[in-house]
């Protein structure tokens, strides 16, 4: 059965540009931006198979968003919306949620049965959306997948990946390589997969799914690839851990690219287990850890060339 008419919200964020590229040919697709989720009442969602819900506030990793932004955004939005939904004739309702939801840290693996501790507001307003979603009577023929991705990569992609290359593309060396550390990964075109697998008419029960590339990767591991992308020879200094950790407190102070909480995430480690959507699904994602972090190098370095 072909794809047959979406509505994404979010399009024109960093996910949603690379969503819609990737169904581009397969399905009618129609946009709502946030500004238009303001209005959500006077919305109709009739006649769409499927809702996908991208829009929402990121995680702040310079820690000045006002707390309030992220219920609006991340959890009274998505109510208004899942509400709209179920009153429509659409079949379908994803949403885009995050490991956050789940947990901060992780020790050992992270699955789907692990009780939700989210420490921020970002992660404790999407778990809120989460929650209401759930607590809804979900009438016959309608569903939903609730998606818990790690952290994404790919074309357009602004995180924490993007300092990496650009410690790499300068040939400066990458001072953090004394900490050792394992975490996953999502390249977003593992991601649109899964998406499009979840659209398509395949009897997958309704629930949360936590996606994450196979192999889970060091941060030592991930600046050797960008090096391969631009076939340079990794550059790995080992400076104390403890020099490293001072110098990121002084970074909150002056607003540094370093500071704390960015040192967390390219240090900590957090694995995600992909198990349970892939079982569902009863395919394997079309590209490995490595694949992805080599064409997101691929897609930085055509940026730069432009």
């Amino acid at each position: 059965m072909a794809l047959s008419k979406l509505l994404i919200t979010g399009a024109s964020g960093f996910v949603g540009i690379n969503l819609t590229r990737y169904l581009k040919g397969t399905v009618d697709i129609d946009s709502l931006s946030r500004d238009n989720l303001n209005n959500i009442p006077a919305i109709s969602l009739n006649g769409y198979q499927t809702i996908i819900h991208l829009a929402g506030k990121a995680h702040d990793l310079q820690k000045v968003a006002v707390p309030a932004n992220y219920y609006k955004v991340n959890f009274e939005l998505t109510k208004q919306l899942y509400d709209a939904f179920l009153k429509s004739d659409a079949r379908q309702f994803i949403f885009m949620s995050s490991v956050k939801a789940a947990a901060d840290t992780v020790e050992g693996v992270l699955n789907e049965d692990a009780l939700p501790n989210p420490q921020t507001h970002y992660g404790k307003s999407k778990l809120m959306a989460e929650e209401y979603i759930q607590s809804r009577g979900l009438p016959e023929g309608k569903s939903y997948f609730i998606l818990r991705p790690c952290m994404i990569h790919g074309p357009g992609n602004k995180g924490n990946l993007n300092l990496l290359y650009k410690f790499v593309s300068k040939g400066l060396p990458y001072p953090l390589a004394a900490f050792e550390n394992k975490r996953s990964f999502l390249s977003v075109e593992n991601l649109c997969f899964i998406i499009k697998e979840l659209v398509e008419p395949n009897g997958i029960p309704p629930g949360v799914y936590h996606v994450a590339d196979d192999e889970a990767l060091s941060t030592n591991q991930i600046v050797s690839l960008l090096s391969e992308g631009l076939n340079k020879d990794p550059r790995l200094l080992h400076v104390p851990a403890k020099l490293i950790s001072l110098v990121a407190r002084i970074g909150d102070f002056l607003k540094l690219p370093l500071n704390t909480e960015r040192l967390r995430k390219l240090t900590e480690n957090y694995v995600v287990s992909n198990q349970k959507i892939k079982h569902v699904l009863k395919k394997e994602l079309p590209l490995s850890a490595r694949e992805g972090i080599l064409k997101t190098a691929s897609a930085f370095k055509i940026s730069d060339n432009k």
